[in-house]
């Protein structure tokens, strides 16, 4: 059976949450570094509401960063029993966390895109992947199977043949619809992230999503992510998460007839 929190899981306030830090999951009473946790404080409306960025003012309650823990805190009232006074807790808090994290994605790919680090389209993101100039592959959770396979068929050939191969990130969190709010134009459904720095936070946002919707145990939830895996490895006909702790390569798909 779960443990409850109490007021110690408190932490003094967003300086208390430099990065490198740890904090003991108010629901599973783990301890682990914050990268790994949801940040809660208690909104001017008396409500519970995540701090994502860990900036927000007031103390705040630390929650593991996946699903399943954070409705299992709205269930068991940790949030009021945290912070030792009536707090409203939305049982839809969990989905609305990953709403949350989604539009931190959008946020974070528009800015790589204004930095000149994205391209977009089938045929642009064929070349860039030809070239070995992208840091990760993004297509459309509800992309067409047949454009997916053939570029991810290419960043495969790249990780066991080309110059200097490694594992691409491939991340599918976002749909067409998103990417489309993302890049500023209609019907993407395939994009390339350009090597650089620019895009280093849309790679952790994603990674942080990926985890916070695949996660069902402190085992998968652990950002102690697994060894190396191989793209070919991966099935392409079924839905799929992997992460690699050095490409942080992400996969979660889903697919339908739409191609870009």
């Amino acid at each position: 059976m779960l443990a409850i929190a109490d007021q110690a899981d408190l932490d003094k306030g967003p300086r208390s949450t430099k990065s490198g830090t740890e904090r003991m999951c108010a629901v599973t009473r783990a301890v682990r570094p914050i990268d790994e946790l949801i940040r809660f404080v208690v909104a001017p409306t008396g409500e519970a509401i995540p701090d994502l960025k860990r900036k927000l003012p007031g103390r705040g309650l630390w929650v593991t960063a996946n699903r399943k823990t954070v409705a299992e805190a709205v269930r068991r009232n940790v949030f009021a029993r945290g912070f030792k006074k009536t707090i409203k807790a939305s049982p839809t808090l969990a989905d609305d966390t990953d709403k949350l994290m989604v539009r931190g994605c959008i946020e974070a790919l528009a800015m790589t895109a204004k930095a000149g680090a994205v391209v977009s389209g089938f045929t642009k993101v064929e070349d860039v992947l030809k070239r070995q100039n992208a840091m990760a592959l993004l297509h459309a959770s509800d992309g067409a199977a047949d454009g997916i396979r053939k570029l991810d068929g290419i960043a495969r050939q790249n990780a066991e043949f080309g110059d200097n191969p490694q594992l691409l990130p491939i991340i599918t969190v976002l749909s067409c619809d998103e990417l489309d709010l993302a890049l500023g134009r209609s019907n993407v459904i395939h994009a390339a992230v350009l090597t650089g720095p620019a895009g280093k936070t849309f790679l952790s946002r994603s990674q942080t999503l990926v985890r916070y919707r695949m996660a069902d145990d402190d085992d998968n939830a652990s950002a102690k992510v697994s060894p190396k895996q191989d793209l070919a490895s991966t099935p392409q006909d079924v839905p799929a998460t992997a992460v690699n702790k050095n490409s942080l390569e992400e996969t979660v798909r889903t697919r339908t007839t739409q191609q870009d």
